[in-house]
């Protein structure tokens, strides 16, 4: 997205992504900014609205007051001089610094926090840095505790439900793009439970304007090859996460011969074991989402009938 002559290279959000960031409608939106003067977006050079993390910040503060009870136009004089008492683009805090933060508050059941660190952390950085250096090392830091024996089973469900329902509704406000470009069908492999790193890929994906139907965990290969077939899928995205899902997918891989579209491994398993995507008769995705979504948004995005 081509910025305005002159505009820093700061991270900057959509409508769709600051309403996401804050509860606060597009609409909202511009009536502060007729009625009060912020936020102050820039304008893309197709004319859409880009919001920097100061003008987040600003949206942010105006909900709190209201949320206290302060009339609106009160509110926005006191966000007006939280304004101007603060400096313009604060620096970002380090994302390990984030991940922390949300690790703790994660294992200590405080989802207020949690939800409060994410908030804060969605104003300054890029989605897709959100996935990558926050999200990303937290589910692999309470992963690793688990397996201390550092906290309970329930400590990760937890985390995960909490995780699982903010990417979630980042999904939806991505959108799916019905009946507009390729579609690509994306799925956790027989006994495969963890979804999340295909949560993230797939919001990559969408944000790319990659249509994507997710399936999510433990999808017989069978039921997933019949379903490409019936939506004219042009790719399936497989995710593997451990060596508990290798034997199914094994088993079962067949199930997927005369597919006639690219199959895409990826997942931690896939991580530490990129050559099992050959052995699939696959691709392997890539280490993280942005850098995934990259690698099949190229190639959905090339004529049909070319080379792979």
């Amino acid at each position: 997205m081509n910025l305005p002559a002159g505009r820093s290279q700061t991270a900057m959000f959509t409508a769709s992504e600051v309403e996401a960031q804050t509860g606060v409608p597009a609409t909202t939106l511009r009536q502060w900014e007729r009625r009060y003067g912020f936020p102050r977006p820039e304008r893309s050079a197709n004319g859409y609205r880009l919001y920097s993390p100061h003008d987040v910040a600003a949206i942010q503060r105006m909900q709190a007051h209201l949320n206290a009870g302060v009339p609106a136009s009160r509110a926005a004089e006191l966000t007006q001089r939280d304004l101007d008492a603060v400096p313009d683009e604060p620096e970002a805090r380090d994302a390990a610094e984030w991940s922390r933060q949300l690790t703790q508050a994660l294992i200590g059941s405080d989802m207020d926090q949690a939800g409060a660190v994410l908030g804060q952390v969605h104003a300054q950085l890029p989605v897709e840095d959100v996935l990558t250096h926050v999200i990303s090392p937290t589910l692999a830091d309470i992963g690793a505790r688990w397996e201390r024996g550092e906290i309970t089973v329930a400590h990760e469900h937890q985390a995960s439900a909490f995780l699982r329902a903010r990417l979630s509704h980042l999904m939806d406000v991505a959108g799916v793009q019905e009946g507009f470009g390729p579609l690509v069908v994306a799925a956790c492999a027989p006994g495969e439970e963890h979804e999340l790193g295909l949560m993230m890929l797939t919001l990559a994906l969408r944000r790319r304007g990659v249509r994507v139907a997710y399936l999510g965990a433990n999808v017989p290969l069978g039921d997933l090859a019949v379903f490409t077939r019936q939506q004219g899928a042009r790719a399936v995205l497989l995710a593997l996460n451990g060596d508990w899902a290798l034997g199914p997918t094994r088993e079962h891989l067949r199930d997927l011969d005369g597919l006639g579209v690219p199959l895409f491994v990826g997942g931690a398993l896939a991580n530490a074991r990129p050559e099992l995507a050959e052995e699939f008769g696959g691709v392997y995705a890539g280490p993280d989402a942005p850098r995934a979504a990259q690698l099949i948004a190229a190639h959905l995005h090339r004529p049909q009938g070319g080379t792979s």
